[in-house]
């Protein structure tokens, strides 16, 4: 089995197209072709089931596909880890995290840290929380950084680095506006504006609502915390939001509160692998965001 084999089986399975995936890959049809039929002769299984000029995996392909996978990973981490034992200041830092998290704590720790180490790069990948864990499980990446942070799953080992307030954002004009903090049941009637369904966040609101007797009514939904605040400034709703999202200013036409009695926060932090090594220049990041946060 050759290492081109398993990256042309990559991509054919990507693309589910033998043609397409050799003009992306910039080499002839057959060479494709003949590289795939001699995987399959090699392991006396066929790997896709060909629908005229289209292709699919099988069972057994799509198993040879998550294993193909990792292993191409630990091959380029091998590299990698090669190339940044000799200038580890100047390697890529891989990191996933959700969306919550590009408002304020990806920016700001990651200029922190290249005015330090200007030659670092950093790869980056935005995604829904249960995807971040799945992805720093599966090997895509070794750190995830995201909130609130797993501390009891078997193959990610979470690493809290502060706990944060989750705060409402009312209307400027709303009823509650001079209150000078509030508690969950005085929001009961109110018309929430929450993420979409599938997001954790959107989750937590509703479990913090549910502990306090009553589920939310929900008015519009937000792709992202931003959208969040500009439903709320036009008056269409509150919402429950990280308090770390408004750190630097409040938006127009809305008043933020403190919720007690009780608060509703939760830990952000990072997550690593268990039974995988950060590469050189990933540790030297996850010791620095780590006393980043004790500042």
């Amino acid at each position: 089995m050759e290492l081109r084999q398993l990256k042309y089986f990559m991509e054919v399975a990507k693309r589910e197209h033998i043609t397409e995936a050799a003009e992306n890959m910039h080499v002839a049809q057959s060479a494709v072709s003949r590289q795939i039929v001699n995987l399959e002769s090699e392991l006396g299984v066929d790997l896709f089931v060909r629908q005229g000029r289209r292709v699919r995996l099988t069972p057994i392909g799509r198993m040879f596909l998550g294993s193909s996978k990792q292993a191409m990973q630990m091959l380029e981490n091998a590299t990698q880890e090669v190339k940044e034992y000799l200038e580890p200041e100047r390697g890529t830092i891989r990191v996933t995290y959700p969306i919550s998290m590009a408002a304020y704590t990806m920016p700001t720790v990651i200029s922190s840290f290249r005015e330090q180490y200007p030659d670092a790069n950093f790869q980056l990948k935005q995604n829904i929380y249960y995807d971040v864990i799945d992805e720093v499980k599966n090997g895509e990446y070794n750190m995830g950084i995201l909130a609130p942070v797993p501390m009891d799953d078997e193959k990610v080992e979470g690493h809290i680095l502060f706990t944060e307030n989750i705060i409402a954002l009312l209307p400027s004009n709303h009823a509650l506006a001079n209150e000078e903090n509030l508690t969950l049941k005085q929001l009961k009637h109110e018309s929430f504006i929450l993420l979409p369904e599938g997001m954790y966040f959107r989750e937590m609101v509703i479990d913090a609502c549910s502990e306090q007797g009553f589920e939310p009514k929900v008015a519009f939904e937000g792709d992202d915390v931003d959208a969040l605040k500009g439903l709320v400034s036009a008056g269409l709703g509150i919402a429950l939001i990280p308090e770390i999202t408004l750190v630097d200013t409040t938006p127009r036409f809305t008043v933020k509160k403190t919720i007690k009695n009780p608060g509703v926060t939760r830990t952000v932090g990072v997550i690593t692998p268990k039974e995988r090594q950060l590469l050189p220049t990933e540790s030297i990041f996850f010791q620095y965001i780590k006393e980043f946060f004790v500042k």
